[in-house]
């Protein structure tokens, strides 16, 4: 079997990717734009990708594919619903990150909190030495303890990141989906907005999700509250958080995830960096040495499984 990897390069240089136990032959790309994907697919068995898009039209060129192996949880990128008409066979990575994912949002959290970035630049530009005495009080401090969290989304990450907030002495609100009504242990989506002292999101990006957080949403949020999304860009109205910003509609925002990724220089995001209370991070709160390698070990895996007749992590 043919074996071809379009952007390995989205795993870092020091990760091992193992060879798989069957006879095979193995290519690799660091980078496939979109003009080369058929080319480089052509008589590939297994494609693997992590960003790269397989649309309908490329898939219906290629008879011969049989998997393909996302190297990331996300399959945004893939047109499910054209593989499983061709018969592709579609599997992905699953709680590889399940400590560095909510780690990374519990450290937006903290850092937005406490005003870290904010008092660390105005360190930088001078602003000890003209207080004049020991501390000064530019930014807000606030505790952990006793704020609320609330989760939207409740998958594996967001279940992790409940331990921590409840080990740091939060209360948890789950919301239930925007618009339904609120089961057992669940709070109706607005009035999670309503209430909580940070939102953080965990969802899929889907048509029902994109732009799950907008203007409206932004309206019904605590002037001090904090917006969490470790998820995916497109869940956040982008124009409409930088208004929310501009205004002192909310306390703050941490973003690992940009609708467009790298973003443009003109992204509200990007345009957005000079606030103190918003941080950016490029997509990297899955990317912890021991969450990568897990990742890596797991597409193998989820490759050998798939030769050997007993497909696992299947989404076709």
């Amino acid at each position: 079997m043919k074996l071809v990897f379009l952007d390995r390069q989205t795993l870092a240089p020091e990760i091992e990717l193992r060879a798989p136990s069957f006879e095979h032959r193995w290519q690799s790309h660091q980078e496939t734009a979109p003009g080369q994907v058929v080319t480089r697919l052509q008589d590939a068995d297994i494609a693997i990708v992590n960003k790269v898009r397989l649309d309908a039209d490329t898939l219906a060129r290629l008879p011969g594919l049989k998997l393909v192996a996302i190297a990331a949880t996300g399959s945004d990128n893939v047109d499910l619903n054209a593989c499983r008409h061709a018969g592709i066979t579609v599997c992905n990575i699953r709680d590889y990150s399940k400590n560095s994912v909510p780690e990374h949002a519990l450290a937006l959290i903290m850092a937005l909190n406490r005003s870290l970035n904010a008092y660390h630049a105005s360190i930088a530009a001078g602003r000890w030495q003209q207080a004049g005495q020991f501390c000064y009080f530019d930014y807000p401090v606030r505790d952990l303890a006793g704020q609320t969290l609330g989760l939207v989304g409740y998958g594996t990450i967001a279940q992790d990141l409940e331990k921590l907030a409840l080990a740091l002495g939060m209360k948890v609100m789950i919301s239930a989906r925007k618009g339904e009504p609120a089961g057992p242990g669940r709070f109706p989506f607005d009035e999670v907005l309503a209430r909580a002292d940070v939102v953080s999101l965990h969802c899929p990006l889907t048509h029902a999700t994109r732009h799950l957080i907008g203007p409206r949403e932004f309206a019904l949020m605590k002037p001090d509250a904090l917006l969490i999304n470790v998820g995916r860009g497109g869940l956040v109205d982008e124009a409409a958080l930088l208004a929310a910003l501009e205004q002192n509609r909310i306390g703050g925002a941490g973003f690992d995830v940009v609708t467009e990724e790298p973003p443009s220089m003109d992204n509200p995001l990007m345009q957005a960096l000079h606030y103190p209370n918003f941080i950016l991070t490029p997509h990297v709160a899955w990317a912890s040495r021991s969450a990568m390698q897990r990742l890596a070990d797991q597409l193998i895996d989820n490759i050998e499984a798939f030769v050997a007749g007993r497909p696992q992590n299947r989404l076709v």
